[in-house]
């Protein structure tokens, strides 16, 4: 037990340092299934400690044993989010001006690049009425460029007859998704990943697992239109919405991009 006669300032740092890793963890892995399972392991954690504090030797051991090979078997689990946490601190740029209170979560503004979510809204109007496939993607904070680099670049000016044109049924470009940045399609035909929601109708197809996949694993944001009923649905922090019509995809995209 910490005598608080003794407790030092290096004790206080420690206790600081620790909270900013989990807050940052916290970040990391907000709006994903991950962090279900870290409430769970933490929840060990804490009753392995309440244990040794109790002097429950017997529990306690069986718990640190089970504690110390499940770091081998949480590696495995979280693979997805320990190569994203890579990702985030890889391309975290600290010499920018903003860029250590943005890491820090000082800046919580979203990117400042403005995004035409009416022309979004619009061109995902036409392809609901025409049946057309599609998959749009915005990013926010967490970067994509693992993903984008799964496609064709393209740095195309962000148009309806671009994204028309892109997802036309004999365009080579119309399987996959695009990402757009700020007035900017950057890249098409990226290949996104396959979530396993159990949950999910079974109206949705491989679109919509992909649109929710990616939005399990980053803070984009996915405009989905059904290529076999025309329905526009939403894919945000690990939330699909289903059934929008193109006023109402408008608006929860601009609430979003900017929250």
């Amino acid at each position: 037990m910490i005598d608080l006669l003794e407790f030092r300032l290096i004790d206080l740092l420690d206790i600081l340092l620790l909270a900013f890793l989990l807050y940052q963890l916290y970040r990391l892995l907000k709006g994903t299934v991950a962090i279900n399972i870290m409430v769970g392991v933490g929840a060990i954690v804490v009753i392995w400690r309440f244990l040794e504090f109790l002097n429950m030797d017997l529990v306690g051991s069986f718990l640190g044993a089970f504690i110390e090979v499940g770091v081998i078997a949480l590696i495995v689990v979280f693979q997805q989010e320990v190569r994203k946490f890579l990702l985030y601190v890889g391309t975290t740029d600290l010499g920018r001006r903003k860029g250590l209170p943005a890491w820090l979560g000082w800046n919580s503004k979203a990117p400042q690049d403005d995004v035409d979510f009416e022309m979004i809204a619009e061109a995902c109007r036409n392809f609901s009425q025409t049946k057309t496939g599609a998959i749009l993607v915005v990013g926010r904070k967490t970067g994509l460029g693992s993903f984008e680099t799964t496609g064709e670049a393209l740095e195309a000016k962000l148009s309806i007859r671009m994204l028309e044109s892109i997802f036309q049924k004999e365009s080579p470009l119309h399987d996959g998704a695009v990402v757009i940045s700020g007035d900017r399609i950057r890249c098409a035909r990226c290949i996104l990943p396959v979530s396993d929601e159990q949950s999910l109708p079974s109206r949705m197809g491989m679109r919509h697992r992909a649109g929710l996949g990616l939005a399990e694993r980053t803070d984009a944001l996915v405009a989905i239109v059904s290529e076999q009923t025309g329905d526009i649905s939403l894919a945000c922090d690990g939330q699909l919405e289903s059934r929008l019509s193109p006023e109402e995809l408008q608006e929860r995209m601009r609430s979003l991009y900017t929250s």
